[in-house]
């Protein structure tokens, strides 16, 4: 499983998560896992871009199959130079290798899970041909698989931050003053105040521990405790011990809070990116072209979408 390639290495991913973070964490093969995950993610794309085109032609379904795949690739390009100089300026000490083998773990688990979901789409593209309808169902499978390969990503990051890679190295430690002997003189302090002799309590010596010069065994005494005088009316309760409080969880370092400003600024260029791109579906009253105006933009096509179909 380790040496899984190609569109394998989505089951070495999800069979053997743990493994993937260890190998990030050591920064161990991590150029060949990465083009491993590269050409996957690339091959699964290319193949839901080509069921979202073939709504329109076949003309639109090479095309969108080109399309998606530059889609995510040129949004990780553009964003994952400023997750990794948000992790430089907050101390972490992930290197180049290790942020983009992490982003690219999300990102092959997002491709895979869409082209799982590719033959659902075909299903509703055969039975249901509507147009608006079959927009709104691949906007939500891209938008859950994203969801799903974004929580491995932030699944990973924690991993990171439990291996000590998100936070600044620790200073080394001053070294250890030499410990005193127990011979060497102290300080006298202030004396005690003299107080009351207690009477002595006959304390037995343990059998066999000789006490004294000539061998012969006798019974220690020691102080016996002083009573305690509750005054009439009172009732002595017994101690409660002191209720132990959990240790408090240390906070997140910078780095994971800014991992999720980092995912909202992936999501808001990916979907302009896609809208500058479109079409990727084709309007079936519009014919083939590579590129449309830029006009309006994501969301309010959305928003239009769905008033249309209600």
């Amino acid at each position: 499983m380790a040496n899984a390639s190609g569109l394998l290495v989505i089951e070495r991913i999800l069979r053997d998560r743990q493994g993937i973070w260890q190998q990030v964490v050591e920064d161990r093969g991590l150029p060949r896992l990465t083009g491993q995950m590269l050409v996957s993610s690339v091959i699964a794309l290319a193949c839901y871009g080509a069921v979202l085109g073939s709504f329109h032609s076949f003309l639109m379904a090479v095309t969108s199959a080109a399309k998606l795949p530059l889609l995510f690739l040129v949004t990780l390009a553009i964003c994952l130079p400023t997750l990794y100089l948000f992790n430089l300026v907050f101390g972490a000490r992930l290197s180049v290798r290790q942020s983009l083998a992490l982003v690219m773990v999300a990102l092959t688990v997002t491709a895979m899970l869409a082209l799982a979901f590719a033959p659902i789409s075909l299903f509703f593209l055969i039975t249901a041909p509507d147009y608006s309808f079959f927009k709104l169902l691949n906007v939500a499978i891209l938008g859950l698989s994203a969801l799903v390969g974004l929580r491995f990503l932030t699944g990973g990051m924690r991993v990171l931050n439990d291996h000590g890679l998100l936070t600044p190295a620790k200073p080394a430690e001053a070294p250890v003053s030499p410990a005193v002997p127990a011979t060497a003189a102290l300080p006298a302090g202030p004396a005690l105040p003299a107080g009351p002799v207690l009477p002595a309590e006959p304390v037995a010596a343990p059998a066999g521990v000789p006490v004294g010069g000539n061998g012969a065994t006798a019974t220690l005494t020691a102080p016996a405790p002083a009573p305690v005088q509750v005054p009439p009316g009172y009732v002595l309760l017994p101690m409660r011990q002191a209720a132990t409080r959990p240790a408090p969880k240390p906070a997140a370092p910078p780095s994971m809070t800014l991992l999720y400003i980092w995912i909202l600024l992936f999501g808001f260029v990916g979907t302009q990116l896609a809208w500058t791109l479109r079409p990727f579906f084709g309007s079936p009253n519009k014919p083939f072209s590579l590129y449309r105006d830029i006009d309006g933009n994501f969301y309010a096509e959305i928003i239009r979408t769905i008033a249309h179909l209600f």
